[in-house]
């Protein structure tokens, strides 16, 4: 899993660089397809379930949320673009995502997205082996509400990931902790927060695949795959394992 989740996050690395007015998300999904399958991974949305998701990314511009189909539309100056990348190697998967401001965005926006990814970073942290699930999920709906008025999704959440992209349990970006199935060694989550500028509430597009906010309010979306050692936690498709960011935190790195 750890080599599919540094391929994962490699290929967001180079997507972060290649995103910018002008560009459109289908060229987007190109390089994400190109970069898996040259270092021997398949990537794990094409095809997936049904109607069968057509491309490698998911690419879900502004109040777009997820699951978004890449294609033909062009990003320009004040977008973000969402992007959701999963590969598959060996049998075993890796997923994560990022959102990311395309020029300059609003200021609003901008914060929008560092409080996203913060919460994902806080939820990781306050996981140990022997804890339950939903001290992810409070850790997460506890940072982003210090930080002001936002929208949390409830209908999309994390997920269990292994040799399936997605397995038990979920894992919601909100509730009280001390709940759900206790984290043992050899489980990995997928924790992936859906944070908006304003409503939770969100519907699905006609392509049967895009889910968008109801108020057509901005929103960001990253997520990490990430597992519990003795030693502590690893971040499996961060390119660092996450020890950086795990070290900001005091949380103890549990990779190689």
């Amino acid at each position: 899993m750890r080599v599919a989740g540094r391929l994962v996050g490699e290929t967001l690395e180079l997507l972060r660089a290649a995103a910018g007015p002008g560009v459109t998300t289908g060229r987007l999904d190109a390089i994400a397809e190109a970069n898996i399958r040259d270092h021997g991974g398949i990537p794990s949305f094409k095809g997936y379930s049904h109607p069968p998701f057509p491309a490698t990314i998911c690419a879900s511009v502004n109040d777009e949320v997820v699951h978004g189909i890449p294609g033909e539309r062009v990003l320009a100056e004040g977008d973000v673009v969402s992007i959701d990348c999963g590969a598959i190697v060996e049998g075993w998967h890796g997923d994560a995502a990022i959102t990311v401001p395309i020029g300059e965005v609003a200021p609003e926006v901008s914060e929008l997205l560092r409080v996203t990814e913060e919460s994902l970073w806080r939820g990781m942290a306050a996981a140990h082996l022997g804890g339950r699930v939903t001290d992810i999920s409070h850790a997460v709906e506890r940072y982003v509400r210090g930080q002001g008025r936002y929208g949390i999704l409830e209908d999309y959440t994390g997920h269990g990931i292994g040799t399936e992209m997605h397995m038990a349990p979920n894992v919601p970006n909100f509730g009280r902790p001390g709940k759900g199935p206790t984290l043992v060694e050899g489980l990995a989550l997928a924790v992936e927060p859906m944070v908006t500028l304003g409503s939770k509430e969100t519907d699905l597009l006609e392509d049967d695949w895009t889910v968008a906010t109801v108020d057509g309010s901005f929103a960001a979306h990253f997520e990490h795959t990430f597992t519990l050692t003795p030693e502590g936690a690893w971040v499996l498709t961060a390119v660092d394992g996450g020890a950086a960011r795990l070290a900001e935190l005091g949380v103890a790195f549990g990779g190689r």
